[in-house]
């Protein structure tokens, strides 16, 4: 089984940074991936970003140049760097692991963005 931590939300002003972590233990296999989503009240959850085994990446349009996600595979670890933050960005964020055999999510942690 995968288990995810995630860390790094809170409350920051417009045009501030955050950085999100999602520590994983546990079977990890290949190929995998590992994604930031998030969901905003009364709406379903939605992509941010996702980073591949394989290496590759992708974005939603509306983080793009703003965030990047990244991988330590060393720690097994993938982070999300939000920078130029907007009040619209405010949601809570999960983290997403998806392999072979599994597809877990972290229990999310609040982002909030202030005018």
């Amino acid at each position: 089984q995968v288990q995810l931590v995630e860390s790094g939300g809170g409350l920051v002003q417009a045009g501030g940074s955050l950085r999100l972590s999602c520590a994983t233990s546990g079977r990890i296999l290949r190929p995998n991936a590992m994604g930031w989503y998030r969901q905003f009240p009364g709406k379903q959850r939605e992509l941010v970003a996702v980073s591949y085994s394989g290496g590759s990446t992708n974005y939603a349009d509306s983080v793009k140049g703003r965030f990047t996600i990244s991988r330590d595979s060393a720690k097994n670890t993938v982070y999300l760097q939000m920078n130029s933050l907007k009040p619209e960005d405010t949601a809570v964020y999960y983290c997403n692991h998806r392999g072979p055999l599994s597809d877990v999510w972290g229990q999310g942690t609040q982002v909030t963005v202030s005018s």
